[in-house]
C-alpha cells in the first residue's frame, strides 16, 4: 500500500507562513534543495490544495528552461513536471500540465488512491494536510524546521481531537541550521 506523507517547511515555532503570509524566512540553499530533490524524486504523486498548487505552478513549469537557474533548481523542475499532481479545490475550474482536479476531499477517495499500486504520495500545504490528518490518513511526517521564529501565521499542524503517536526514523542537520525530522505513525 502506498503511504501518504506530509512534507512541509516550517519555522521553529511551527508556522509555514508568517503573520503576513510571507515565505521569505525559509532558507533554501543548494544543500537543502539537493536533499529535497532526492526525496521528491521517488514520490508517485503530489497532492496540493489550491494555494500550494498556484504557488508551485507559478514557477516550476518553466524553471528548467531558464539558463540562470542552478542545476539543483533545474533538477527539481524536472521532478515536479513529471510527477502527477492532484489538486483539491472547490474554486479552481481547471489545472494544467501533469495535474488533475478534484473538488472535494474524502477519506474514501484518498484510501482508494493509497490502495493503487505505485510510489508513495506526498501532501504539500498545511490546510490540505490538516484535512487529511483529521481523517487519519497521514502515514509519515517529514518536517524541515528552519532556525527562525515567526511569532504567528499559518500553523503547520492543526488542533486535533486525539493525540498521534509518532516514531522518529531519520534526522538530518544542514549547515544552514535547518533540521529535517522524519516521523512514522505508530
Amino acid at each position: 500500500m502506498r503511504r501518504l506523507i506530509y512534507t512541509i517547511m516550517a519555522s521553529l515555532d511551527g508556522f509555514v507562513e508568517g503573520p503576513e503570509g510571507g515565505l521569505d524566512w525559509a532558507i533554501i540553499d543548494e544543500e537543502l534543495h539537493t536533499f529535497v530533490n532526492d526525496h521528491e524524486r521517488v514520490i508517485g504523486a503530489f497532492l496540493y490544495g489550491r494555494r500550494t498548487y498556484e504557488l508551485m505552478a507559478s514557477f516550476w513549469p518553466t524553471a528548467d528552461t531558464d539558463p540562470a537557474n542552478p542545476a539543483y533548481i533545474v533538477d527539481f523542475a524536472r521532478i515536479w513536471k513529471r510527477t502527477p499532481k492532484i489538486v483539491f479545490s472547490r474554486t479552481l475550474d481547471w489545472v494544467e500540465g501533469n495535474a488533475r482536479l478534484i473538488k472535494e476531499v474524502s477519506a474514501d477517495s484518498i484510501a482508494r488512491l493509497k490502495e493503487q499500486p505505485g510510489k508513495d504520495i506526498e501532501v504539500g500545504g498545511a490546510n490540505l494536510a490538516a484535512s487529511f490528518m483529521r481523517l487519519g490518513l497521514i502515514d509519515e511526517y517529514r518536517f524541515y524546521i528552519h532556525p527562525v521564529t515567526l511569532g504567528g501565521g499559518k500553523p503547520m499542524l492543526p488542533v486535533l481531537d486525539d493525540k498521534v503517536n509518532l516514531k522518529l526514523v531519520e534526522t538530518h542537520r544542514f549547515a544552514s541550521g535547518v533540521v529535517y525530522l522524519h516521523y512514522n505513525i505508530l
